[in-house]
């Protein structure tokens, strides 16, 4: 249960803004003068907020929830948390006396509780009856997984047919050919059930048009589809470690079969990426006493935020269980042991040279890997032409940020945190360049989100 003692600074409460337009109204609402009947107990906070309607809107936060808070809000707005659910973390994390603790919840806020506490015990009991009962019919399931995987087989033929007539042809023909050929494409592999072929296929009809040296950005993609095509072919003769990635990077589903490692997890990061179907959310996470990193996966339809949301710089005592692969990193959560509290640890910091090397070690075991998480230590971020990147400040070496971290608010938000300091950052360090997510002004300074 969260200690009401124990409050999140501003930074933490505004990392679980599902988009920069609910921060910046979450943001003003996070003053007393539109709250009444405010309080907090029972790792919860509470509180009646005036809007434009006749009567306050209702507004409780549930922070007891081992997996994150969760809100409920009388508003009509479907984003989670709304801004008056931030507005009222942020009122409450900045002020005590505006939100007064020791109090028992109000009869609107404690039905919710209890409404939604006994849901979950329910699902947990169903969850572990049916772990105890095992899988309902084990042969119906061996057969269905044969049928997919003969329908990616003819789909990984198919395309493998479909990159031979690319270069027999000539990549300029990709150019002429337009997105439509590479549509198509993406969905006879959604047809052959194999949505990690699809999202490669759709990436190749981008790079034509991406500017100068596409042609050879498109020959090192299609090499590695046509890697990852061989790859599921001849599944066979591979290790069964790598076996397990080709899957994973086809989309196939994987349970996760590692032993169960009960750490204080630390979270490093969140950050959404959203395409038309899918909101998906990844989480970052550090164990105090493993040392590992390690990756959550969480998914919401487009325009709904995800479920799991775990504010930064906080920690949970918990159960993770590794993915197979080579190199895999994600994870999945087990059982939680208490709610998100803040932590006095990090991660230890690398140099960028380090940072590098690491990755490249890694594309050994996952040739497809985009980036892995690292954290840089004593680094400045630096002007490079009209372009950034973290410099080391004890050599002469430098990771330049990727293009999609120098369009970000994050970027200045960095610079101005560093103020030509060194400053320790977490990060995704690919091909691409880095990501900056998270940074520490100092040792004793607190995590401040990027993204």
């Amino acid at each position: 249960m969260t200690e009401q003692g124990v409050r999140w600074t501003a930074e933490q409460v505004l990392a679980l803004a599902p988009d920069a337009a609910s921060r910046k109204a979450g943001s003003r609402l996070g003053a007393a003068g539109p709250w009444s009947g405010t309080g907090s107990g029972e790792g919860t906070v509470w509180g009646l907020c005036k809007g434009s309607r006749s009567r306050p809107y209702q507004t409780v936060v549930d922070l007891a929830d081992a997996a994150g808070p969760a809100y409920k809000c009388s508003c009509p707005s479907r984003k989670f948390p709304c801004k008056h659910a931030l507005g009222l973390l942020l009122l409450w994390a900045g002020d005590e006396g505006a939100v007064p603790a020791g109090a028992c919840p109000p009869d609107w806020a404690g039905q919710w509780l209890a409404g939604r506490r006994g849901r979950a015990e329910a699902k947990k009991t169903q969850a572990e009856a049916a772990s105890a009962a095992g899988p309902a019919d084990p042969e119906a399931a061996r057969r269905r997984a044969e049928r997919r995987a003969e329908r990616v087989t003819a789909g990984a033929t198919e395309l493998e047919q479909r990159l031979a007539d690319l270069l027999r042809g000539g990549l300029a023909a990709a150019e002429q050919a337009g997105y439509g050929l590479w549509d198509e494409t993406a969905a006879r592999m959604v047809d052959a059930q194999a949505p990690g072929l699809a999202a490669r296929v759709r990436e190749l009809g981008a790079i034509p048009a991406s500017g100068a040296g596409w042609p050879a950005r498109l020959l090192e993609e299609c090499a590695l589809l046509h890697l990852l095509d061989q790859g599921w072919l001849r599944r066979d003769r591979l290790p069964g470690a790598l076996a397990a990635t080709v899957r994973h990077r086809l989309g196939l589903p994987v349970a996760p079969d590692g032993p169960p490692v009960r750490d204080h997890w630390l979270v490093l990061a969140q950050y959404d990426v959203t395409d038309p179907k899918l909101t998906t959310r990844r989480i970052w996470l550090h164990g105090a006493g493993s040392g590992t990193t390690r990756l959550l996966l969480s998914y919401g339809p487009a325009g709904r935020a995800p479920e799991l949301s775990l504010p930064v710089g906080l920690a949970l005592e918990a159960e993770l269980s590794g993915y197979p692969g080579a190199g895999q990193s994600r994870a999945a959560l087990g059982e939680r042991f208490a709610p998100p509290a803040p932590a006095a640890f990090r991660p230890p910091g690398t140099t960028t040279t380090e940072a590098a090397a690491r990755y490249g070690e890694a594309l050994r075991d996952d040739p497809w890997l985009e980036s892995v998480p690292v954290t840089l230590e004593r680094v400045i971020p630096v002007p490079d032409g009209d372009r950034w990147q973290l410099a080391d400040a004890g050599t002469d070496t430098a990771l330049p940020l990727t293009r999609a971290a120098r369009t970000r608010p994050g970027l200045w938000r960095l610079v101005a945190l560093s103020g030509g300091a060194p400053v320790t950052v977490f990060g995704e360090c690919g091909h691409r360049g880095f990501t900056p997510l998270t940074a520490w002004p100092d040792e004793t300074g607190e995590a401040v989100p990027l993204c």
